[in-house]
């Protein structure tokens, strides 16, 4: 396992989380969502289609994963945009804006898979 010298910390756990949402929405998300695209303007047959697809336990497994991947990819992206321009360094908004981070993707996945589903 890990041992007794390293435990992770909300820095570490954030940042692999941020690299993960970032892989899965490039290979799982656009995919999902260029075929939501194409089903819509294929016309009402194809978007039933694809709606039937998606419409079973692994499709809404599916779109909460990818709506918390792209909440906290966002959120967690400002984030880190804030720290190239040199704000929110010092350990104390290190942790504010990491457990802001996590608050916000929970809050926001709420909202967006309680308004589609």
């Amino acid at each position: 396992m890990l041992g007794p010298y390293y435990r992770p910390q909300l820095t570490s756990v954030l940042s692999l989380g941020h690299r993960a949402s970032g892989v899965f929405l490039s290979l799982v998300g656009a995919p999902v969502l260029l075929w939501w695209m194409i089903a819509v303007s294929s016309g009402p047959e194809a978007y039933e289609s694809f709606v039937r697809c998606l419409s079973g336990i692994c499709g809404t497994l599916l779109l909460v994963g990818s709506a918390a991947s792209l909440s906290f990819h966002f959120f967690n992206g400002i984030r880190h945009l804030a720290w190239d321009c040199g704000y929110w360094l010092d350990l104390k908004s290190v942790y504010l804006s990491g457990w802001s981070v996590v608050a916000l993707s929970v809050v926001s996945t709420v909202v967006i898979t309680g308004c589609v589903l």
